[in-house]
């Protein structure tokens, strides 16, 4: 029964995703002149899966025919020459691209002058609600929804009675943060940076799943929010150093006065190096697993425009290669804010780890406490 279930949830899932992607070809054949060469009406891949992965000013779900399901989000832009304009994203399209003296370019944003042409004395700041950020936003909603729920549980039967319902399937996730991330690598510390570890887990785990589903954003393939999640990191990486780390930094022991010239320029830029990696590790794999998807289903198109017959032949084994990489894709969901989660918790431990083994020699283990 499980089994049946899943496979009709991916067929669901991904019949949305082929209709989305006929629909753009059809839309791109509706708005061609008559004129249109059979070059210019090919299925472009390329620019088709940069644009479901990219961020936008609107957030839009599906088409069905000629009939778009999409909903406007408002666009926030600041100019110090000409102040604040608020307004939706719908108004570029009435004014085919151009509204208010600003001009929307592949969803950026320049300021225009009154022949339409880009003004580049007027500096322009977006401060919009894009797709990233909404989705971003709605990602943070749940996170507090769904602790909340947990908290309540544990508010009104407390510890000893056994975990019900949403309880039974949040509490493994944070003993296994607790027990397998937080204890090994930040000892009797571990408490402490508790909070902010599950909180990066689940923020990105519900973000991973979400951007699973058609038409959702892709947030944590985007750079900027994982650059974001990186600073942060780095921030409480930084506040949790001593002294005994600078030392080593800035000048290691038991090497050579020669090699310490060396490593000294080494060991300050690891220091960098090490929210870099968190950054890049995070956008790459969710990214990458993004563009593998659709372009399995975009072969099916490319395929199509050869042969009609040649399209719907390999329909089925472009479709077969998805749902394959849709499954992998939930695992690595889980598995991408797990290494995010642990990492981070390695590198804070490495901030302070003559105290961490200073205390450990003492007794003060992470079990003892």
């Amino acid at each position: 029964m499980v089994g049946k279930s899943l496979k009709s949830i991916l067929v669901a899932v991904f019949s949305v995703i082929l209709l989305g992607f006929s629909a753009a070809v059809h839309a791109q054949e509706d708005h061609g002149t008559k004129h249109e060469t059979a070059a210019e009406a090919e299925f472009d891949a390329g620019q088709a899966i940069l644009h479901h992965i990219a961020d936008s000013h609107e957030w839009h779900f599906f088409s069905f025919g000629k009939s778009h399901f999409t909903l406007h989000l408002p666009v926030i832009l600041y100019s110090p020459q000409r102040g604040l304009s608020v307004f939706s994203s719908s108004r570029f399209e009435e004014g085919q691209g151009v509204y208010n003296g600003y001009k929307n370019e592949h969803e950026h944003i320049v300021a225009v002058n009154e022949a339409g042409q880009e003004d580049a004395a007027v500096k322009v700041y977006d401060l919009s609600i894009t797709k990233n950020v909404a989705q971003m936003l709605l990602g943070g909603l749940l996170l507090i929804i769904l602790m909340n729920a947990v908290a309540s549980k544990y508010k009104q039967h407390g510890a000893g009675k056994a975990p019900s319902g949403l309880q039974n399937a949040i509490e493994p996730l944070i003993t296994f943060i607790r027990d397998d991330v937080a204890r090994p690598n930040l000892g009797y510390k571990y408490p402490k940076y508790m909070p902010y570890l599950l909180t990066i887990f689940f923020f990105i785990l519900i973000n991973n799943i979400i951007g699973l589903i058609p038409g959702s954003a892709n947030v944590t393939g985007n750079i900027a929010f994982t650059a974001l999640l990186a600073v942060i990191s780095f921030i409480v990486i930084l506040f949790s150093t001593n002294g005994h780390f600078w030392g080593h930094i800035f000048w290691p022991p038991g090497v050579p006065f020669l090699v310490k010239l060396i490593l000294i320029p080494v060991e300050l830029l690891s220091i960098f190096i090490k929210p870099a990696a968190l950054m890049i590790r995070l956008f790459a794999n969710m990214t990458a697993g993004h563009i593998v998807i659709l372009s399995f289903v975009s072969l099916i198109f490319i395929f199509g425009n050869m042969s009609s017959v040649a399209g719907w032949g390999f329909s089925p084994v472009s479709m077969a290669f998805a749902v394959f990489i849709y499954v992998i894709e939930i695992l690595v969901a889980f598995i991408q804010a797990f290494i995010f989660t642990n990492l981070t918790a390695v590198f804070i431990g490495q901030a302070f780890e003559s105290e961490h083994a200073h205390n450990d020699a003492h007794g003060h283990t992470a079990k003892a406490h």
